[in-house]
């Protein structure tokens, strides 16, 4: 093997390995597909899974808007990331609740793993989800009350299975 095929090689072994610390967990949520409640202009539900945080999603003002990952199999959860947005409004995502679970017709019946007290703007926060096991992932904003939801970025997180091992 020459230089070049070695480097060439160091190249592809970082391009296909899955990157991960001990404990953090294998990203999930580029595998799936998503929607939400409704689309404001051109703020697609998508914009949340493309790696770019400072691209977000964006309801229309309506009550229990939500957004929703279909991960394609059920996976146990070990942690949601959810980055806001910068600017104004960043207070739009305090009290949303993420939920996992199988019931893709009706994501307020899913299990809640977490709510969202506060996100400064921009920031990422990570919310631990102890395997919960489903299919979808979901946030939203539960009530009455009209509410715009926007997330800049979700990334879900399977939980790292190489630690039970012994």
């Amino acid at each position: 093997m020459n230089w070049s095929d070695f480097y060439k090689s160091l190249f592809l072994l970082g391009f296909f390995s899955i990157q991960t610390n001990a404990g953090e967990g294998v990203k999930i949520a580029t595998w799936g597909s998503v929607e939400q409640s409704s689309t404001h202009s051109d703020w697609y539900a998508q914009k949340a899974l493309d790696g770019v945080k400072s691209t977000c999603t964006h309801t229309d003002l309506e009550s229990n808007a939500w957004w929703k990952l279909d991960l394609m199999k059920a996976y146990n959860v070990n942690r949601v990331t959810i980055t806001n947005r910068n600017g104004c409004c960043s207070d739009r995502i305090n009290g949303a609740e993420i939920r996992i679970g199988n019931n893709s017709s009706n994501v307020f019946s899913n299990p809640v793993c977490a709510v969202v007290s506060t996100i400064p703007e921009g920031a990422t926060y990570s919310y631990p989800c102890y395997g919960m096991k489903g299919r979808y992932v979901s946030v939203d904003l539960p009530g009455p009350t009209a509410q715009h939801l926007t997330l800049c970025e979700v990334e879900v997180y399977e939980e790292d299975l190489c630690e039970d091992e012994t």
